[in-house]
C-alpha cells in the first residue's frame, strides 16, 4: 500500500505543485503583466464566466512549476529508487507531459470556477470535494493521451488528495499566501 502511495504521490507531483504556483507567483509578484482575468470581465448573465482569481498568469504558473517538476523527474529517472517509483518513462516527452499536465492542472480548475459561477457560489467560497479535485481530474484528463496510468494510480491520488489538499491550504493560509483556510 505504501508503494502505491508513493507512486501515485511522485506521478501527481507536477499537479500539485501547478495547482499552488498561482497563489505563490501572486504573492510573490511574479509575471504581474499576465495578472489578468482569462474571462476578460466577461460576464454570462449576472456572474463572471470565471472570475478575477483565474487569471492568465497563474496559467502561465502552472505550466511552470509542472515543467520545472516533470524536468527533475527526468532527470532523477536514471537513479534506480526515481525509476521504480515512476510509473511513466520521464525522459519520453517530459517537456509535452510537464506543459500538459500543467495547462491540466489549472483547465481542471478553471472549469469548476466556470461551475461555480453558474451555481451563484463566489470566488473565495468553499466548494468541498469539488475544490479539491478539480485539479488533479484535469491533470489526469489532459495527460492522458501521454500516460494512462492504472486505476489503483487514479484511485489512490483522488484520496491522497482529499487528504493532502486541506492540510496544504491551512499552511498556505497561516503563512500568509492564502486570504482563506480552505
Amino acid at each position: 500500500m505504501l508503494d502505491l502511495i508513493i507512486k501515485a504521490f511522485y506521478f501527481v507531483l507536477p499537479a500539485y505543485l501547478a495547482n499552488m504556483a498561482p497563489v505563490i507567483f501572486n504573492k510573490l509578484k511574479i509575471l504581474k503583466f499576465f495578472n489578468q482575468p482569462i474571462d476578460g470581465g466577461r460576464k454570462i448573465g449576472s456572474q463572471f464566466i470565471f472570475g478575477s482569481s483565474k487569471t492568465w498568469r497563474g496559467l502561465i504558473a502552472g505550466a511552470i512549476f509542472s515543467l520545472m517538476v516533470v524536468s527533475l523527474q527526468a532527470w532523477l529517472y536514471g537513479y534506480v529508487f526515481f525509476y521504480n517509483i515512476s510509473i511513466i518513462n520521464y525522459q519520453n516527452n517530459f517537456i509535452l507531459f510537464g506543459l500538459v499536465g500543467g495547462w491540466g492542472a489549472l483547465l481542471g480548475d478553471l472549469v469548476k470556477s466556470f461551475f461555480k459561477r453558474r451555481l451563484g457560489l463566489p470566488s473565495g467560497v468553499s466548494w468541498p470535494v469539488f475544490d479539491q479535485l478539480d485539479f488533479v481530474a484535469g491533470f489526469l484528463f489532459f495527460t492522458y493521451f501521454i500516460a494512462q496510468p492504472p486505476i489503483e494510480i487514479i484511485i489512490t491520488i483522488f484520496f491522497l488528495t482529499l487528504a493532502l489538499h486541506p492540510l496544504t491550504n491551512l499552511i498556505s493560509y497561516f503563512i500568509g499566501f492564502k486570504k482563506v483556510w480552505w
